[in-house]
């Protein structure tokens, strides 16, 4: 991946236990690193993921504004890798860290780590069973998403009709959350049900496999929540692959690009947006501020937003995109 206006770009592998590095950067701000620049390593929970790349690039724009160093680690959606990361961190002698969780409970440790060695913590984007513990933490109340998804497919089917759910990774806090907001909402319609539920772990491969067997399975579908967008476009290609002679709505959470030219068109019902731009950027900030000892909120929740047909040209917009993508 290309990076304008940086610097330098610096790829390098620690030869560390479950460590796997991605990209590290230095001097963020453009000017020379010494040894007064702040450094924040971040753990990222899985960059083969949209939204977790539009998170990366709020982070590094602040990083570059306030002219502090980056070390990036990916966790390719293994919590137990973070661990490691941090403890790499610890031994890089950052001054904060950035914990972007990929399991609630099992990127929990790696909190622990860096609470031990005195270096401030800010979580993004998910949960971590230890929330407590952390300096702060900066990201969207989950559940708010899987009530919009699930109330917004009531009122195009009409307040009735068979839905298959497709998860995300079990134990991602996001998940279970969203899972939550999602059924909380369907059992307020007795003509409403979930015949079939089951993860794709974000991924949008996954989702269009588990969506091919669900339909070659012959039951009706009625709609497809999603509780991501790259598993809602995976569904919509299985979808449009298997010649279905009706159409069946489909909703996601994220509002990354393709889903948003595809609420556009029409192929999706609607998306819900999620901030990444604000996230990045404020956990920067409250990391910043934290290793300058000044206070910061410790909970810092930025809202979702339902986007539909009939708003999805401001998003668009936003996104640098126009309506015919």
């Amino acid at each position: 991946m290309k990076l304008p206006g940086f610097s330098r770009w610096i790829s390098s592998v620690f030869l560390l236990p479950g460590v796997v590095l991605m990209t590290t950067l230095w001097g963020c701000g453009g000017k020379s690193s010494n040894k007064n620049q702040i450094t924040i390593g971040v753990s990222y929970q899985d960059l083969a993921n949209e939204y977790v790349i539009r998170l990366q690039n709020a982070i590094r724009a602040e990083a570059k504004k306030l002219n502090v160093k980056l070390i990036e680690l990916d966790a390719r959606g293994r919590a137990e890798r973070q661990i490691g990361q941090v403890e790499n961190f610890v031994n890089q002698h950052v001054n904060a860290v950035i914990l972007n969780p990929e399991d609630e409970y099992g990127s929990a440790p790696a909190v622990d780590v860096a609470v031990h060695h005195h270096i401030p913590v800010v979580v993004v984007n998910a949960l971590v069973s230890n929330l407590n513990e952390v300096n702060a933490y900066v990201g969207s109340p989950d559940s708010v998403a899987g009530v919009m998804e699930a109330e917004e497919m009531m009122k195009v089917l009409g307040d009735k009709g068979n839905i298959v759910l497709l998860q995300g990774p079990y134990g991602h806090s996001a998940e279970v959350q969203r899972t939550e907001g999602i059924k909380a909402v369907l059992a307020k319609y007795p003509k409403a049900k979930i015949i079939a539920e089951q993860t794709a772990n974000w991924d949008r491969a996954q989702a269009m496999t588990v969506m091919e067997n669900w339909l070659s399975a012959g039951r009706t579908i009625d709609g497809v929540i999603a509780e991501n967008d790259e598993m809602a476009l995976g569904a919509l290609g299985a979808i449009q692959g298997s010649g279905a002679k009706r159409k069946i709505p489909v909703i996601g959470i994220d509002a990354i690009h393709e889903a948003l030219q595809d609420v556009a068109s029409g192929k999706m019902i609607a998306t819900v947006y999620q901030d990444a731009d604000a996230q990045g950027s404020q956990a920067v900030e409250m990391a910043y501020k934290l290793v300058k000892g000044e206070k910061v909120p410790h909970l810092d929740y930025i809202p979702f937003q339902l986007v539909t047909k009939a708003n999805v040209a401001q998003y668009l917009q936003k996104a640098g995109l126009n309506k015919n993508g």
